[in-house]
């Protein structure tokens, strides 16, 4: 299993959230799988222009390293993506690269990936924006097998406790087992499902506004 692990923080691998997403992918790495990381500490992934190109054509006209972390993501089973709570949200630099994936989520461009969300906080309300940001995977196409999270303030000095430890390693043990044997739960399975065909609906809509989607999903007999 390859997995691509995304931390939108400007302290990228060495801050809180990108050593808790660390604990998940090295945890998958011990159980067979390969993992590399992408750090978007800001100004790496720009804003969506909201010009319908992907849509339209199929591409991104805008010229900074999303291309490049869309390929490595093509080329991986599974994605990890990881985020500071920053003002109850996910940080701007990760919200930047999710609007920039509309063209994915039009076309569930991440179908086949298992994936599993980290945050980490100062004080607390991690759980909304995992749950957010594995809603966004199930709209890419992607199966959410879990999160993790870490409330900072809530324990002394910077080392995680072993209960946050073992729940990061069980998050990444349960990434590579539920990828092996292709686990979809019920309940993501019914989303995904409601997803699925809001978006052929969209298509159907909108088929003579967005002709590369459209194609694809001809392509893909599902209209």
């Amino acid at each position: 299993m390859r997995i691509i692990g995304i931390v939108g923080s400007p302290r990228k691998e060495k801050g809180n959230t990108g050593r808790l997403m660390l604990e998940v992918l090295k945890s998958a790495q011990q159980q067979g799988a390969t993992f590399e990381t992408v750090a978007l500490p800001g100004g790496t992934v720009l804003p969506c222009l909201a010009c319908d190109t992907c849509h339209k054509k199929g591409f991104c006209p805008q010229r900074d390293e999303f291309d490049d972390i869309m390929g490595r993501i093509m080329a991986s089973d599974g994605i990890v993506l990881a985020s500071p709570n920053y003002i109850f949200n996910v940080s701007a630099q990760l919200k930047a690269f999710m609007d920039r994936c509309c063209g994915v989520i039009h076309c569930l461009g991440f179908e086949g990936r298992y994936g599993a969300s980290v945050v980490t906080s100062g004080g607390g309300d991690e759980a909304p924006i995992a749950e957010m940001m594995n809603h966004f995977m199930i709209t890419t196409g992607v199966t959410p097998v879990g999160s993790v999270w870490a409330t900072m303030g809530s324990f002394e000095g910077d080392e995680f406790p072993d209960e946050i430890v073992v729940r990061a390693r069980a998050l990444g043990r349960k990434l590579v087992d539920d990828w092996r044997k292709k686990n979809v739960p019920a309940d993501i399975a019914e989303r995904k499902v409601r997803f699925a065909e809001r978006m052929r609906q969209l298509m159907l809509y909108r088929k003579d506004e967005w002709p590369y989607e459209y194609q694809y999903w001809q392509k893909k007999n599902r209209l």
